[in-house]
């Protein structure tokens, strides 16, 4: 039983359903970020509720800046993208308006982001590979098994990266170690001789 409970939680650990609502005061600008992996399928509908004399703009980049999706005057809309690398990506909301703050209501943002297999639509799939219920079921499957595989390789090889920073870092510190110890032993051994030096010189000593 404890085997079949983590089978089933796997999915919804892995599988990404980013979905939020907020409100959008005017002449601001809110953003929200989110870490996603290389080659993965991203796509988002969002709503934002008119208002007079107001702008809303969207804007999707990633850690380069590079502009992912952009529109202005967004209203109801959907996107998608593919992502190229494992980055850090901002889904941006500016309000613009030129009767200033606090005469014009906050607007209401709906987002709905997904990515991996969630975004991926299988009806259309099923449409174009001309598949029957079961082989759908079949493909969703094996996407999943694909992208935890690719998870679980993931996390292997940020362990490994982290265990060969540990590891450099620790034989740095050994190295850094060795050279402080040596430098105090020369520098005692050093202080010896000059204050015997020192105290045969005023004949304090023979």
């Amino acid at each position: 039983m404890a085997r079949l409970a983590v089978l089933l939680l796997l999915p919804v650990l892995i599988e990404s359903v980013f979905c939020i609502s907020f409100f959008l005061p005017v002449n601001s600008r809110k953003c929200l970020r989110e870490e996603i992996h290389k080659d993965v399928l991203v796509t988002g509908e969002y709503e934002i509720t008119e208002q007079a004399n107001t702008k809303t703009n969207l804007k999707i980049t990633d850690s380069s800046s590079h502009t992912l999706y952009s529109k202005e005057d967004a209203t109801k809309g959907k996107f998608a993208f593919t992502t190229e690398d494992y980055d850090m990506f901002e889904v941006c909301f500016e309000s613009k308006s030129p009767m200033g703050t606090g005469r014009v209501p906050d607007q209401l943002v709906n987002l709905d982001m997904k990515h991996g297999v969630e975004a991926k639509n299988y009806e259309e799939i099923a449409k174009v590979e001309k598949l029957k219920p079961l082989e759908v079921e079949l493909r969703r499957l094996e996407d999943l098994s694909e992208s935890i595989v690719n998870d679980f390789a993931y996390m292997k090889k940020r362990e490994e990266e982290m265990r060969d920073t540990n590891e450099s870092t620790n034989t740095r510190v050994l190295y850094f170690s060795i050279f402080s110890m040596c430098c105090l032993i020369g520098l005692a051994t050093w202080q010896v001789f000059y204050l015997r030096r020192f105290f045969k010189a005023k004949k304090l000593i023979e």
